[in-house]
């Protein structure tokens, strides 16, 4: 009759020890995402509206974040909705078109699949993955 208890007791054991490693495996492979999803979802922003102009790689580029506030955004004169952000990059006097991300980053049309915290390093992206191309001039929105 021992030979029962000591099966059930090794199976016991057994299953123990693999959910140890499944538990400790799964763990191990979700801490880098786990670590890279809350270092994005809190970047250190500027205090200031974020302006910058500079010399990168050969390349003029300089851009500005600023707040637009809407005047009257209804028609009964009451104030619209808060601050809307805009952002303006150029590369050689050219315009790169970025985007505000939820997440408080910036993606461009250059650098798309990627975010990055600040204008500036959108624009040093962009001109990295340009190498020696050019921004092609964009056609006024409407056409």
């Amino acid at each position: 009759m021992s030979t029962p208890t000591r099966r059930l007791t090794r199976r016991l054991v057994l299953r123990a020890v693999f959910t140890a490693g499944v538990v400790a495996g799964t763990a191990g492979a979700l801490a880098p995402v786990i670590a890279r999803t809350g270092a994005r979802q809190s970047p250190l922003r500027p205090a200031e509206p974020e302006r910058f102009a500079e010399m990168y790689r050969g390349r003029h580029i300089q851009g500005s974040a600023t707040a637009l506030v809407p005047v009257a955004a209804r028609g009964d004169g009451r104030p619209g909705p808060g601050a809307v952000p805009g952002a303006e990059v150029r590369i050689d006097g050219r315009p790169l078109e970025v985007m505000r991300r939820s997440d408080g980053g910036y993606l461009s049309v250059v650098n798309h699949y990627e975010s990055f915290p600040t204008l500036r390093e959108a624009a040093r992206a962009a001109v990295e993955e340009l190498g020696s191309a050019r921004l092609a001039l964009a056609p006024p929105h409407g056409h």
